[in-house]
């Protein structure tokens, strides 16, 4: 696809915040054709160094959470003004995804872009921990990195170049998630899907000048994205 906003951030400021495959074009492609009205309260869940929810604000007319347990609120917050937003925008927020403290019913939407797959694996998490925060008829849309077929009792040995076989347990394949988001009794599933962004996203990734990239690297250019994927889950509050 063509990704028309993504192209708007390209800049070294935004490059030097990505840290994974390029999250505005994940983004961009989860968020086509979304049911997420204009001016509706929403979670970033996961949003590391703010990029991505700089994204919904502007792109999207989203009032943004920026949820994040690992970022600095306040270098998010600075890096919030750079950027021409205010905090009835956008509000850097530092909390646990599994702990979250806001009030009931708080959010018209979640969006939660390369890190649900950190937190959201346990079965439970979606009716204990998150759809509280949610309102009634509320959408959840999440973008997880995902292996084409699960391999983890045989793992490619170009996996292998760049990840351990723990920290690959944290990707898996479509019917992996659809088995635990189907244990939810308080969301319906609108769609999973495998999505088109991957090889683009990777490679604009390993361009970085980043530690992690560069470990990465090893194994996206022996070929690994021909085992992986991303996978879109679009979800409704009943």
């Amino acid at each position: 696809m063509k990704y028309e906003k993504t192209l708007k951030y390209n800049t070294d400021l935004i490059n030097q915040k990505i840290m994974g495959p390029n999250p505005l074009k994940l983004e961009e492609e989860l968020m086509k054709d979304n049911k997420i009205k204009k001016g509706s309260v929403v979670m970033d869940l996961g949003s590391g160094q703010g990029i991505t929810s700089i994204f919904l604000a502007k792109e999207y007319g989203f009032k943004v959470y920026a949820t994040d347990l690992w970022s600095d609120p306040e270098e998010n917050r600075k890096f919030f003004t750079e950027m021409g937003l205010t905090e009835e925008q956008i509000i850097p927020v530092k909390a646990d995804a599994t702990d979250l403290k806001y009030e009931k019913e708080f959010f018209d939407a979640v969006v939660s872009t390369d890190s649900y797959n950190y937190f959201g694996r346990d079965e439970n998490y979606l009716d204990e921990k998150l759809l509280p925060f949610i309102k009634k008829g509320g959408y959840i849309y999440i973008v997880v990195p995902g292996m084409k077929k699960d391999c983890h009792n045989n793992i490619h040995k170009e996996l292998l170049l760049s990840w351990t076989p723990e920290q690959l347990d944290y990707i898996h394949d479509i019917d992996y998630w659809k088995n635990i988001i189907s244990k939810s009794k308080k969301s319906e599933i609108v769609s999973i899907y495998e999505m088109e962004s991957n090889e683009e996203c990777w490679n604009d990734w390993i361009k970085c000048d980043n530690e992690y990239a560069k470990n990465d690297k090893k194994a996206i250019e022996a070929g690994a994205c021909k085992y992986l994927n991303f996978i879109a889950i679009v979800l409704k509050k009943k």
